[in-house]
């Protein structure tokens, strides 16, 4: 079947949505709730703005939804390298169920997802940055890219946007931003097609996140890979820029088959497609102590490894330690993956492998 005629997998539906009444009070908030309840949610509007009957179980936390307000330490955005300039966030939280989940280590408390409604208060906050970070706006190589503003660092947009709209607004936003300005986001999810006719400009890199068959069985939840694929044939053909997200590398069953196989078809799916000017980003498996106690918790009967014999310990810029894979490893991981990109995407750009 053509990658562009693939259905689009069952959107996600949460089973109660926590409204508070100061996301209501927003236009975008309340739209929210609309939506939710017309799929089905149950949606318990709050008399306050603090979010009472939380889950305490992983199962109803991945379940509930939360409309709130973004406060000004969430709406100030913040430097995210090695991926942009900088980071702002439309939500947090994902309702997928990836066994490797890096939001484990970053979000305290119970998984559910934060909906934030004064989207147009975040936006206001990204102008006053044009032309400042570190990582493509004073780098020669990514020079063109302009100021980069990444949408994706704690939650999968693409996967609520039929609830929220919040990723069709931020667009918008990028589109008529008439500058050297980049919005860019990774996804897992296939339901672009409320995003193929927005004005965007070439102003949005859209990124798939793709891995090897083998690492498929640590993704619940998740539309399966030829689902991306076709996403990102669509997304491609409708003139946004494409990116692909090669993450987490692990070394499954046959990985150097895998992982060429994963490249070919990622080339098979661009086929065609006039300028979808291609960047790569490779991302090895690692996990630090916290994000591995709570992802035992979540998933006991995990066969993801994280048994700390086959890693070495790296320590972060902020003094914490995470465990990667041995030098060796990622010296052969790294050359066979590079060599597969160079034979089916020659014309990628990788941006960094980490």
């Amino acid at each position: 079947m053509p990658f562009d005629a693939l259905p689009p997998a069952r959107p996600w539906v949460p089973r109660r949505v926590l409204a508070t009444r100061a996301a209501l009070s927003w236009a975008e908030g309340a739209a929210m709730a609309e939506r939710a309840a017309a799929l089905g949610a149950e949606v318990v509007r709050l008399q306050g703005d603090r979010l009472t009957g939380l889950p305490d179980t992983y199962r109803d936390a991945k379940s509930t939804l939360a409309l709130v307000v973004a406060p000004p330490s969430r709406r100030r955005p913040q430097p995210i390298p090695p991926s942009a300039d900088w980071r702002f966030d439309l939500a947090t939280g994902c309702p997928a169920h990836c066994q490797y989940c890096y939001l484990a280590g970053s979000l305290a408390g119970p998984p559910i997802i934060r909906a934030y409604a004064n989207l147009p208060e975040i936006l206001t906050a990204l102008p006053p940055l044009l032309g400042q970070g570190q990582v493509t706006s004073r780098n020669a190589a990514r020079a063109a890219e302009g100021t980069t503003f990444e949408g994706s660092c704690y939650t999968d947009p693409l996967g609520l946007e039929h609830i929220t709209g919040a990723l069709g607004t931020a667009i918008r936003f990028f589109g008529a931003w008439d500058a050297a300005v980049q919005f860019r986001f990774t996804t897992k999810y296939d339901g672009v097609a409320p995003l193929l006719g927005l004005p965007h400009a070439r102003r949005t890199r859209i990124r798939i996140s793709v891995n090897a068959r083998g690492a498929e069985r640590f993704e619940g939840g998740a539309p399966r890979m030829a689902a991306r694929l076709s996403a990102l044939r669509q997304a491609a053909l409708a003139g946004y820029r494409i990116g692909l997200t090669v993450a987490p590398i692990l070394p499954v069953p046959n990985w150097q088959a895998e992982y060429d196989r994963l490249l070919a078809d990622c080339a098979a799916a661009l086929s065609g497609v006039p300028d979808p000017d291609l960047t790569v980003e490779l991302f090895t498996h690692r996990f630090t102590e916290g994000s591995r106690a709570v992802l035992r918790g979540w998933y006991p009967g995990s066969a993801l490894p994280m048994d700390e014999a086959g890693r070495t310990r790296k320590t972060t810029k902020f003094g914490g330690t995470k465990h990667v894979f041995p030098k060796q490893r990622m010296m052969e991981l790294r050359a066979a993956l590079e060599a597969s990109l160079a034979r089916h995407l020659p014309q990628a750009r990788q941006l960094y492998w980490t």
